[in-house]
């Protein structure tokens, strides 16, 4: 690539659970002939999604071109974490075609699109398009888009109640600032499901946007990628509920990392997980486990009740058999004890 070419960037961004890692697999397995790079945020102190991404590199997208910063939200840790990051990728030979960012669930891209304009990386990077995922089935079910009349009458009632949750508005900045949105999970949503939320959707939109319906992550890359948006030029048209950066706040949430011993039966652990979102409010469960007599290692996925697992590689001769789950919810509902009673059966 010509030295002068600035590396179009990827944004994608999306609510904990809409299929931001499964999106990327795909896009690394369809490179388009990209040699490809990606950075991956996690909300956390232990990648998961990083090393499962490290788990299918390829030589499109090899190993040492999938970067994790783990040290908070990138949005709030621009200059330490961010820029260096990017930096190190530019500099690497041969230079990546393409930089996929998946950002955290938690995170607004709008702080992430202003670090672009930083005069270090401004000439020779351009984000070439904001993807934003919004789950199908959630969206649907009004869980990020609260009825306006009955938080009316809530504030009514409460006087307390003088702003929308924060996970609404983590919602709403991401559709705010994207160029296009794929509703995944549309296998799940139904019909109705999926027409309830492209209407949500349009609403919540600060202008006109494209709506991708998506399953599994597959969709074409030439739909998303090759955008030439330029969207770090254009952050007027993308408004905030938090365009003060010190706004952002991510006390709302926490995360604790849970050490679990092998599993003797994997339905067991995916029952008590769902137990555990009923009765902690628990958000998000991501990691892995050791089934006994499977030389597999179980990935588990869980968005609140919803578990999903799968054997994705073999335990490696020198890794000890040890699960390891990241659980995240609001802060209030984070009680660490509890939660390591509950997962351990």
């Amino acid at each position: 690539m010509n030295d002068l070419v600035k590396i179009p960037v990827t944004v994608i961004t999306g609510f904990l659970g809409a299929g931001k890692t499964t999106l990327i697999r795909h896009l690394m397995q369809n490179p388009q002939g990209r040699r490809l790079a990606v950075v991956v945020n996690e909300f956390g102190d232990v990648g998961v999604d990083g090393e499962i991404l490290k788990s299918c590199a390829i030589p499109d997208c090899p190993e040492e071109n999938i970067v994790e910063l783990a040290n908070g939200c990138i949005c709030c840790t621009v200059a330490d974490d961010f820029i260096p990051t990017i930096e190190a990728l530019m500099a690497l030979n041969p230079r990546p075609d393409h930089i996929l960012i998946e950002t955290s669930g938690l995170a607004l891209p709008k702080p992430l699109l202003k670090a672009f304009d930083w005069p270090d990386i401004r000439s020779r990077i351009t984000v070439d398009g904001v993807i934003a995922l919004a789950d199908a089935e959630a969206v649907a079910a009004g869980r990020f888009a609260p009825d306006v009349d009955r938080v009316e009458a809530q504030r009514a009632a409460d006087d307390s109640l003088d702003h929308e949750t924060p996970l609404s508005e983590v919602f709403e900045d991401q559709i705010a600032c994207a160029d296009i949105i794929l509703l995944t999970k549309a296998d799940l949503a139904g019909d109705a499901g999926l027409a309830k939320a492209r209407e949500i959707i349009a609403a919540e939109a600060p202008r006109p946007l494209p709506v991708v319906e998506v399953t599994e992550g597959a969709v074409d890359p030439r739909v998303i990628l090759g955008l030439g948006a330029a969207a770090e030029d254009d952050l007027a048209a993308r408004p905030s509920h938090h365009d003060d950066p010190h706004d952002h706040d991510h006390e709302d949430f926490d995360s604790v990392v849970i050490d679990i011993p092998e599993q003797a039966d994997p339905a067991a652990l995916t029952a008590r997980i769902e137990e555990l979102a009923r009765t902690r409010n628990i958000l998000r469960v991501k990691g892995y486990a050791a089934v006994s007599g499977k030389p597999m290692r179980l990935l588990v996925q869980a968005v609140g009740a919803r578990v999903r697992t799968q054997f994705d590689r073999p335990w490696k001769a020198d890794e000890a058999r040890q699960g390891r789950l990241v659980v995240i919810a609001e802060h209030d509902d984070i009680d660490e004890a509890a939660i390591r009673q509950a997962l351990a059966g």
